[in-house]
């Protein structure tokens, strides 16, 4: 992955404000996916999913590699996400769950 040079320490903050957006944009995306998940799961354990989890994981370790990224990082940010996601998506289940 290329990054531009830049001059100065604001255009770095600049840059890394830019990405924070983009990132920001896509959490809350993948989180209105995470919602419509809770609707499929059948049960709290298919909400955790650990297999999927991992599965998760390893690519997302292999695309940081191939992308020049530290796959530590990568994979300490992801499973910290995807432990909020699971309480959101927990929330969401016993909510329709509930409402049944």
């Amino acid at each position: 992955m290329d990054t531009r040079k830049c001059e100065c320490i604001d255009e770095v903050r600049n840059e890394i404000d830019r990405i924070d957006d983009m990132i920001v944009k896509l959490i809350a995306e993948r989180g209105q996916y995470v919602r419509q998940a809770a609707g499929f799961k059948k049960n709290s354990d298919d909400v955790k999913a650990p297999d999927r989890v991992e599965k998760v994981i390893a690519g997302v370790r292999e695309k940081a590699e191939n992308c020049g990224g530290d796959p530590d990082i990568t994979e300490a940010v992801y499973r910290r996400m995807i432990s909020c996601f699971i309480g959101a998506e927990t929330r969401e289940f016993n909510s329709k769950k509930e409402g049944k």
